[in-house]
């Protein structure tokens, strides 16, 4: 997926069990491994990681906190 990359917020798009983690838990990437293979981080409100994990984009969504366009 072309549009993720270095620190980019994302959020799972399924549950993770053998992680502790579920669908719409939203990370950070800080790593890319491969093609379309990234290492995201996972922190709470405090900012202290609780999961850091390699993941394929196919299981990610990238968040937006901007509009992707201007209005005319």
């Amino acid at each position: 997926m072309a549009d993720i990359e270095m620190l980019s917020v994302v959020a799972l798009i399924e549950d993770l069990p053998g992680e502790g983690l579920v669908r719409g838990q939203v990370g950070t990437v800080v790593e890319s491994w491969a093609p379309d293979v990234y290492e995201v981080e996972f922190c709470d409100d405090n900012g202290r990681a609780y999961a850091m994990v390699a993941l394929k984009a196919e299981k990610l969504m990238r968040l937006h906190h901007a509009p992707s366009h201007q209005a005319a």
